[in-house]
C-alpha cells in the first residue's frame, strides 16, 4: 500500500517563520485523504541534504511507500537546483507526485512541472541575490571600521560603539585574559631563538587553552601571528602590505599607530590563507591594536623568512647587507645569488627605474678589502672581557634600513603611491639616519672591543654587528667602492 506523505522543514525558529506545525496544517488541507505519513527536520538548513527525516523520506519514496509528496514550499524540500534535479529523478522514477501548497502546483499536470523548474531558477536567483547583499554589507561594515561579523578573533571581544555617522555597530573590545596570551606570543616568536613549536610548548605546558580547542598547535599560532588585526597599525604597515601588492580602502593618515587593520578577500577552498594576498584588501578598524607595528613586523619577517625553504633569508648573503649603498643615487644594493654567485644590484635601477647603474664589483674581493681594515681598527682597541655586541644605535639603523627597503617594495608593488611621496618618505629616512650617527658618535668615540680580536674570527652575525659598529655606508659605484667610517 502506498502513502501520501507530508514533509516540513525549519531551520531556525524565527518571528516571519512558519512552525513545522503550521506548515504539516496547510499540507493536510491540500491532501486527499486523513492516513497521511509526517516527516519533519527541525534545526537543518535546506543545503543539507543529511537531515534525518528527509533521507528517512528518500528511503521511503525508494521503497515505493510514498504515492504523492505535499510540501508547504519548494525551499522546505530543497534549496539547490543540482541537488533537486537529482531528487527530482528520483520521484519521477518511483511515480510520485509532488505538489507545493502555497506555490500552488501539482507535478501531475504538465503545467505543474514547468512551474516547478521556473520556481528553482527564481529561489536560486533570489538566493544568490541574497548572498551578494550579504557580502556587499560585511565589506561596507569593515570599510567603516566596525567589525564586519563573524565570531570575534582570539584576544578579543565584540562589543558596540558609534561610528562616524551615530549608527550602532560591532566593534573589537581587548579581552582582559586572551588579549596578553596575543602580546606573550608575538614578544616571545620575535626572539631570535623561538620558533612555533616551542612556543606551543609553552602555551599548552601553562595550560593556557587555544580559541576553539583545549591545546594549541603550530596552526592556530601561525594564524595570529600572520593576522593585522593585532597590529597597532602605522604607516610601515600601510607600506608591508603596499609592497604586498595589497589593495588599501584607507587613507594613510587611517594608519595612526593605535588602531588594527583587517583583511579580507576571496580565497580558493584549497589555498592556504596567508599564501597569496594581491586579491585582498586592507582597511583599518575603528578598535585599537594589541601588538606594535615594530614587533608585529619584526614577526612578519621571520614567518617569511621561514617560509621560504632553501633561502638563506634577507640580509644572510653578505655581512656587509644594509652598508651597501649605490654611488649613483644612493639606494641600498640588493644581494643576488644563483648557486655560488654573488652580485650587487641597485634598488633604485630595478625598483623605481630610475637609476642606470650598472655594479660590477666583486662581493667576495670587496669584504676582503673592508675585513682587512677592520682587523687594523680592531688591533687598535681597547682591552675588555665582553664579547661584541651590536649597539642599540646599530640596531636603529638596521630597522631604519628595513624601512627603507619596506617603502621601496611598496612603491615598486603599488600604482596609486606617488614619487613625491617617495622621496618625502626617504628624505625622513635618510634624516632620522643622520641624527643616529650625530648621537652615536657623540656618545662613544670608539667601540669596546676584545683583547686580540681576530675580525675573520667572527661568527657571521658578530661580523655584521661590527662592521655596523665601525662603518656608515659603502658607497659602491659601478667599478669601485669607498668605505664611510663611521669612526
Amino acid at each position: 500500500m502506498r502513502y501520501e506523505a507530508i514533509y516540513a522543514r525549519q531551520s531556525i525558529e524565527k518571528k516571519n517563520s512558519l512552525s513545522i506545525q503550521g506548515q504539516q496544517e496547510l499540507c493536510r488541507r491540500a491532501a486527499s485523504t486523513d492516513d497521511i505519513r509526517l516527516y519533519q527536520d527541525r534545526g537543518y538548513s535546506g543545503k543539507n541534504t543529511a537531515r534525518p527525516d528527509f533521507q528517512r523520506l528518500l528511503n521511503d519514496i525508494k521503497a515505493d511507500k510514498i504515492q504523492k509528496l505535499y510540501v508547504y514550499r519548494l525551499d522546505r524540500f530543497s534549496r539547490s537546483i543540482a541537488d533537486f534535479s537529482q531528487l527530482w529523478k528520483v520521484l519521477q522514477e518511483h511515480q510520485v507526485e509532488f505538489v507545493s501548497v502555497t506555490e500552488n502546483f501539482d507535478t501531475a499536470t504538465p503545467m505543474g512541472r514547468a512551474m516547478l523548474h521556473i520556481i528553482m531558477v527564481f529561489a536560486q536567483l533570489e538566493r544568490e541575490t541574497t548572498s551578494e547583499r550579504v557580502h556587499d554589507n560585511y565589506i561596507s561594515r569593515a570599510a567603516s571600521g566596525a567589525w564586519p561579523g563573524g565570531p570575534a578573533p582570539y584576544g578579543y571581544g565584540i562589543g558596540r560603539s558609534h561610528d562616524a555617522n551615530g549608527r550602532v555597530v560591532p566593534t573589537l573590545f581587548p579581552d582582559d585574559d586572551t588579549s596578553r596570551v596575543v602580546q606573550f606570543i608575538f614578544r616571545e616568536y620575535a626572539q631570535e631563538d623561538a620558533s612555533l613549536g616551542s612556543i606551543v610548548r609553552k602555551l599548552n605546558d601553562r595550560g593556557i587553552p587555544c580559541a576553539k580547542r583545549a591545546f594549541w598547535d603550530n596552526v592556530s599560532l601561525s594564524r595570529i601571528l600572520h593576522n593585522p588585526v593585532y597590529v597597532m597599525a602605522d604607516e610601515q604597515v600601510y607600506l608591508h602590505y603596499k609592497a604586498m601588492g595589497v589593495h588599501v580602502d584607507a587613507p594613510e593618515s587611517a594608519f595612526d599607530g593605535t588602531h588594527n587593520a583587517f583583511l579580507y578577500g576571496k580565497r580558493e577552498a584549497n589555498e592556504r590563507k596567508y599564501t597569496d594576498v594581491r586579491q585582498h584588501t586592507l582597511v583599518v578598524l575603528g578598535s585599537v591594536g594589541l601588538v606594535p607595528s615594530q614587533l608585529w613586523l619584526r614577526c612578519q619577517e621571520k614567518l617569511q623568512r621561514n617560509a621560504q625553504i632553501g633561502n638563506a633569508g634577507k640580509g644572510k648573503h653578505t655581512w656587509l647587507s644594509g652598508l651597501l649603498k649605490c654611488a649613483k643615487c644612493g639606494y641600498s644594493l640588493k644581494i643576488q645569488t644563483e648557486k655560488q654567485y654573488r652580485w650587487m644590484i641597485c634598488s633604485g635601477r630595478y625598483n623605481t627605474a630610475h637609476c642606470d647603474a650598472s655594479i660590477h664589483v666583486d662581493l667576495t674581493e670587496l669584504e676582503e678589502a673592508v675585513a682587512l681594515e677592520l682587523d687594523k681598527l680592531l688591533s687598535d682597541c681597547p682591552v675588555e672581557t665582553a664579547a661584541p655586541e651590536k649597539d642599540v644605535y646599530a640596531a636603529k639603523l638596521d630597522e631604519l634600513d628595513r624601512r627603507a627597503d619596506r617603502l621601496m617594495d611598496a612603491f615598486a608593488e603599488s600604482e596609486d603611491m606617488s614619487n613625491a611621496y617617495l622621496q618625502r618618505a626617504l628624505a625622513r629616512l635618510e634624516k632620522e639616519r643622520k641624527q643616529l650617527l650625530e648621537e652615536r658618535k657623540r656618545e662613544a668615540t670608539r667601540p669596546s672591543l676584545p683583547d686580540r680580536l681576530v675580525f675573520r674570527e667572527l661568527s657571521f652575525e658578530e661580523k655584521k654587528a661590527v662592521a655596523a659598529q665601525f662603518i656608515e655606508r659603502i658607497e659602491v659605484s659601478e667599478n669601485s667602492a669607498e668605505v664611510k667610517w663611521a669612526v
